[in-house]
């Protein structure tokens, strides 16, 4: 394990997370860790805000890795853009995701992340805000994108790091959270020796 390890030494983390994109970012940034996913109902309950729903979403998926494997330390994550305050999860399809970018050109929207460390001490949660400006779209521009195929299992239906980078004029906050994993923020967390709560 690399002795420069931005959190605790000698620590390696389970992610509960299938994110290709969470795993890039976490080997990026010499964090030792294994993937262990476990599938949760996230669907957001009535009147959450889209804090609480990330914060608790990223708690769950720790929480349900961590019922398999109690010895560890367990990091869990949750990505959702919103708009007028709609929560924009995965688009189920390309007339999702043209609704999504219809809805996203030209404006300013907020992506969140909640992230959650959960071993056997509790639970060490915090939610990350990045605000990003697109430039206006045309629909030719969302034809092409959608058919590229990128906007597939992307939350707000856009990946910021590919193709999508050509319509982003300006992020406010942390590129990363954008990405799926505001990394600083998971390396503050993992620094920590207490729980921030023990509970959501």
């Amino acid at each position: 394990m690399n002795e420069h390890h931005p959190a605790k030494a000698g620590l390696h983390i389970v992610l509960a997370s299938r994110s290709p994109r969470r795993s890039e970012l976490l080997a990026a940034a010499g964090i030792s860790f294994e993937v262990l996913a476990a599938d949760i109902d996230e669907t957001p309950r009535a009147n959450e805000t889209p804090e609480a729903y990330v914060e608790r979403l990223a708690i769950e998926k720790a929480r349900a890795v961590l019922a398999l494997r109690p010895s560890a330390t367990v990091l869990g994550a949750d990505t959702t853009v919103v708009i007028d305050g709609l929560i924009l999860g995965k688009p189920e399809n390309e007339a999702a995701a043209t609704d999504m970018l219809r809805r996203l050109r030209g404006r300013v929207h907020d992506v969140f992340t909640g992230v959650a460390v959960v071993d056997a001490s509790g639970v060490r949660s915090a939610v990350e805000r990045t605000r990003v400006w697109f430039d206006p779209m045309t629909d030719e521009d969302i034809s092409w994108y959608v058919a590229s195929g990128e906007p597939v299992d992307r939350a707000g239906a856009y990946a910021i790091q590919g193709l999508a980078s050509r319509f982003v004029s300006r992020i406010e906050g942390s590129y990363t959270n954008v990405v799926g994993l505001p990394v600083a923020v998971v390396s503050s967390i993992l620094k920590l020796e207490k729980p921030l709560r023990l509970s959501l």
